[in-house]
């Protein structure tokens, strides 16, 4: 029986990785301003309208946050959390899932931007007049994080070392900010 229960806890944590992901990239898009008319964009929009345009009737957007979508991609977290909670133990007070939740949704937007700059700095090898939809918009959404870091260092005759800081700032905020809120939310879950 445990196989099985492996089994459905991969497959979940599997399909609400990719809901998940596809709301985080909404709300980064959006955040970006990323050009509306590019196919993956539309993509997202398509995809992710059906649920998102009903609760912003209830929760709009601040400036170009879109509050809406970040509700959506916790709440999904926290479903993800009962079931995967439901199938292998007791499940947690939800004060505790709503904050192991919170910490599942900062942890995961860290590692899609941490994999962003990745992909960023491997496409700064090979050639940047590449035709495909993806180059765009990787570029616009780790632009609006370097660009910050790298006004702010000193030249390097051309070496660019705002990927390396802004790595070492989520392996940073991922040890002091999500273990500990995990933690939390743990105790919390379990009444201690």
């Amino acid at each position: 029986m445990p196989y099985l229960a492996n089994a459905a806890q991969i497959l979940i944590e599997f399909i609400f990785s990719i809901l998940v992901g596809l709301v985080v990239l909404r709300v980064l898009l959006q955040l970006v301003r990323a050009n509306f008319h590019n196919p993956i964009c539309q993509f997202l929009y398509k995809v992710t309208n059906p649920v998102l345009m009903p609760l912003r009737k209830i929760i709009p957007a601040w400036r170009r946050l879109d509050i809406a979508g970040i509700v959506l991609a916790w709440l999904l977290l926290l479903l993800k959390r009962v079931l995967v909670f439901a199938m292998l133990t007791s499940v947690p007070s939800l004060a505790g899932l709503a904050v192991i939740a919170l910490a599942d949704l900062i942890g995961f937007t860290l590692i899609v931007v941490l994999m962003l700059i990745i992909v960023r700095v491997i496409l700064s090898f090979v050639s940047n007049d590449s035709y495909h939809p993806v180059v765009p918009l990787v570029f616009q959404l780790t632009e609006s994080i370097l660009k910050p870091v790298r006004k702010r260092m000193p030249a390097l005759g051309g070496l660019d070392l705002s990927p390396m800081i802004i790595l070492l700032a989520i392996f940073l905020l991922q040890a002091l900010v999500v273990a500990p809120l995990l933690d939390l939310g743990l105790r919390l879950g379990s009444g201690a």
